[in-house]
């Protein structure tokens, strides 16, 4: 039994690689609440963008200072985006007291090099578990969702993006590896599996039989009809990949999947996109009219950069007359930020911090609005809630979500009433909005 106490920083992608290290090592594994039991402590970084790698910095500098009091020092384990970014022998100068690295470009080798690190120190510490993919994953998700991770790396070369020199070439995990993965999730309870990758709509396009371009249907073929899945969500789609093909194909299937389409635009202007070296055609109204042809009423997400270098503001009027237009149910701003490395950081014409910042609220407030009235409308439905987790303050509350809610990322509904408990699927009355949540009751069917 090796006792372990992890930080998983970033997005579900490092999540999920963090739930399968822990869940493919040669012996049980048992989380622990604090540094002072365990015989490892691992943090998986972020270092996506400058303050991303602040934190994961400042989190390995935490735990560097509280382990070194304890009369039983731990294994520390740093993995991760942070020491793909900088490499190990930079930051083992700046941090000795790290016992060992794990970059993600070698990410298949993760389990194998912790667990010969544990071994050393830990009795009974056995082989290493076969596959490190289809391995059963230690969740930390709770009964209700589970992420399942596709792909890794980024065929893409966004000027502003890091990913792909920190995770490398996209690799996609082959569907049988991923079938398996998501059956053991069933098999634990999970009700809901989120495909997720840096780009969900590449899968496939690595593998020897692809022709070229990424093909979810033969990976979903395999999930949508296994037993126990109450929702397919996908995540991060690219919007080249959003062909008329996929989309009818996803009409076709029906429930399980939800008409629920995270869509990274990053923005609405040629000029901009043109700049950004996004990946697809330069009208984002394409792939939203695509998508509601076959979804009239699907829920959009999708995120935007304001202040990239050139944006002036005819091109942030456009952008704003293009959120109000579009009327996504989700939306994330960020304000540009320079990132060392990127053909982005070295372009003319850079725009103030002050200036990015103003942009970014005053776009979330055009949105506050927005989703304010899609979350109004729903009032008085009753629709299927998915319940997470207890409230942290209100006893018998649960905060849960509509197929329109993702975790994590969007808004909750808080729900309680008959029936409610995490990983329960509740029929519930919507009795109440606010700006991004919403309130419900469930009530026993007459």
């Amino acid at each position: 039994m090796i006792s372990v106490y992890s930080v998983s920083l970033g997005c579900p992608k490092n999540r999920v690689d963090t739930e399968r290290l822990l869940g493919a090592l040669g012996a049980p594994v048992r989380p622990v609440a604090s540094m002072a039991e365990a015989d490892v402590v691992l943090v998986n970084t972020c270092g996506f963008i400058l303050p991303a790698v602040e934190e994961s910095v400042r989190t390995v500098v935490e735990a560097v200072d509280e382990i070194s009091g304890l009369a039983r020092r731990p294994l520390l384990a740093v993995a991760g985006c942070l020491v793909g970014r900088y490499g190990e022998r930079d930051l083992a100068a700046e941090l000795p007291e790290v016992d060992l690295w794990l970059p993600n470009q070698s990410i298949e080798t993760w389990p194998d090099l912790l667990a010969r690190a544990v071994g050393a120190r830990v009795a009974g510490v056995g082989g290493i578990a076969p596959g490190y993919a289809g391995g059963t994953r230690l969740l930390s998700t709770g009964p209700s969702y589970a992420w399942l991770k596709i792909s890794d790396g980024c065929r893409h070369n966004c000027s502003f993006c890091t990913i792909p020199s920190i995770r490398g070439a996209h690799r996609s995990t082959p569907a049988a590896e991923l079938e398996r993965e998501a059956r053991q999730l069933l098999d634990m309870g999970v009700r809901e599996l989120i495909l997720v990758a840096q780009d969900v709509t590449a899968w496939g396009e690595d593998m020897e039989s692809a022709s070229g371009k990424g093909d979810l249907r033969p990976l979903l073929d395999r999930l949508l009809p296994l037993p126990g899945l109450d929702r397919l969500r996908l995540m991060y789609l690219y919007p080249a990949g959003l062909n008329d093909d996929l989309l009818a194909y996803l009409a076709a299937a029906g429930a399980p999947f939800v008409p629920y389409f995270d869509v990274p635009l990053q923005h609405a202007h040629p000029d901009v996109l043109g700049r950004m070296g996004r990946p697809f055609a330069r009208n984002p109204r394409v792939v939203v009219d695509r998508i509601r042809k076959h979804f009239p009423d699907a829920a959009l997400r999708t995120s935007i950069i304001v202040g990239f270098p050139g944006e002036t503001e005819e091109h942030y009027a456009a952008l704003t007359d293009f959120v109000v237009e579009t009327r996504f149910h989700h939306l994330g701003v960020f304000a540009y930020r320079a990132e060392e490395g990127t053909p982005a950081a070295t372009m003319p014409e850079q725009i103030e911090d002050s200036v990015k910042e103003w942009r970014r609220d005053a776009l979330m407030e055009v949105q506050a609005e927005i989703s304010e009235e899609i979350m109004e409308s729903y009032v008085g439905q009753r629709l299927p809630v998915l319940v997470d987790a207890p409230h942290d303050e209100w006893p018998g509350l649960h905060t849960g979500r509509t197929w329109f809610q993702a975790p994590e990322i969007d808004g909750v509904t808080y729900v309680s009433g008959a029936g409610v408990a995490p990983g329960a699927l509740v029929e519930a009355d919507i009795v109440e909005a606010r700006t991004y949540d919403l309130v419900a009751l469930a009530e026993p069917e007459e």
